[in-house]
């Protein structure tokens, strides 16, 4: 089984200034869905979307792949962190 979870983590880390500041939530939806929720600084949102969205869709492409290897299909959104 995929953890998404540290898939999502992995990969955000990677692109923020401070990955000790990234909180990654797993909901599970329906019909086999799974909703990864991402939380970062408000500095490092950006960071994360990327120009025209660019970066955000190939994570999101990843998590999808990541996703259908375990028959899962993968809703990935980023949140400002609060406080």
């Amino acid at each position: 089984m995929v953890d998404l979870k540290a898939v999502a983590r992995f990969i955000v880390e990677g692109l923020v200034k401070d990955g000790s500041r990234v909180e990654v939530e797993e909901e599970p939806g329906e019909d086999g869905r799974v909703k990864v929720l991402v939380r970062v600084s408000p500095e490092d949102v950006g960071r994360v979307i990327g120009k025209k969205g660019k970066t955000i869709d190939a994570i999101r492409t990843v998590m999808r792949a990541a996703g259908a290897k375990a028959g899962l299909r993968v809703d990935f959104d980023v949140e400002e962190m609060e406080g």
